[in-house]
């Protein structure tokens, strides 16, 4: 239901009588209900990518609750803190708001190039919800699951090329992760967005990547990709086939796509708790839970403070490997 800012109607008999009493100023204007114009949806990332998919099933039904446009705009490169940081500066007038995955969270704990912002520039909005990823491999690649992969990569150290939409993003901090828990030697190989990581991937130009199944549901299906191994504490639903890396003996090196809304700091929390209620009621609708659902996405929702103790969990969970120096990414 669409947010007004509360008017109090007097009636004109008391206007005509009080107009002319000395001193009185009443307002020129009328202040307007959120959203009065479109509202701008940062995506820091390529078109076709997960956050891509979700942010466009959202604001469909943001616009049907509205009646106002939240115009996508996709914004790519280094790991989506181009994105990221144009909404840190953005005024905070609930206009221009990120859809966020851990890239840009985590982008001051990893990157040796620290980013202007940090998380303390971001308001959060609502935790969408969060996937595992998964280990897709180009079906030229000898192996059949993560335990072969592994295998096979040890014994062919700097063999593999693996693909990732960008240094700094999410699935580049996956790959890390992994070479640190089981010590393998590949050679990462950053795009400038999924999309052409996907191409690259299929064409077997590259060997294997982490994805989300949102973004390669339609290669895996069409059998183009074939799927290691899944992250997490348990198989994923649509996937029910392939074993976790826990259930293959990968201990360490589990991680998740998490998606979430957050805009500039210091955003009226009036228009935060508007965009919250908006997003929360999106959630509920019959075809994008079902939708998000089929895509694998574990659905949160909740209150700002629920989002924003989850991204500082988060930033905090890679510290101590940041701090030995072991999770350093130029």
């Amino acid at each position: 239901m669409r947010s007004f800012l509360r008017v109090i109607l007097l009636p004109s008999a008391f206007i005509l009588g009080t107009a002319a009493l000395p001193g009185l100023v009443w307002p020129t204007a009328v202040a307007q209900p959120y959203p009065s114009k479109p509202v701008r949806l940062v995506v820091p990332f390529t078109p076709g990518g997960s956050t891509d998919i979700v942010a466009r099933l959202i604001t469909q039904k943001l616009f049907d609750f509205w009646g106002q446009q939240f115009v996508v705009d996709n914004r790519p490169g280094a790991g989506g803190a181009i994105g990221a940081e144009l909404v840190a500066r953005a005024a905070p007038d609930g206009y221009t708001i990120l859809l966020t995955n851990p890239g840009p969270a985590l982008h001051n704990a990893i990157l040796r190039k620290k980013p202007t912002y940090a998380l303390a520039d971001f308001a959060p909005i609502i935790f969408v919800g969060y996937t595992p990823n998964l280990i897709v491999a180009t079906l030229r690649l000898p192996a059949s699951n993560l335990k072969e992969l592994i295998a096979y990569a040890r014994a062919n150290p700097g063999k593999i090329n693996w693909a990732s939409p960008g240094t700094g993003s999410n699935p580049h901090v996956a790959l890390e992760m992994l070479k640190l828990a089981t010590g393998i030697n590949v050679v990462h190989v950053p795009f400038k967005g999924a999309a052409q990581a996907f191409t690259d991937l299929v064409a077997g130009q590259v060997d294997a990547q982490y994805s989300s199944y949102i973004s390669t549901e339609a290669h895996i299906k069409a059998g183009r990709l074939k799927v290691l191994g899944v992250s997490g504490t348990k198989r994923l639903a649509v996937l029910p086939e392939i074993a976790t890396f826990r259930e293959q003996g990968v201990e360490g090196a589990d991680s998740t796509l998490w998606i979430g809304f957050v805009t500039a700091a210091k955003t009226p929390r009036a228009l935060i708790d508007t965009l919250n209620g908006g997003v929360n009621r999106a959630l509920q609708v019959p075809d994008v839970r079902g939708r998000l659902e089929q895509l694998g996405l574990e659905i949160e929702g909740g209150t700002p403070e629920k989002f924003g103790a989850f991204m500082r969990s988060e930033a905090e969970r890679l510290r101590p490997l940041v701090v030995a120096g072991t999770l350093q990414i130029d």
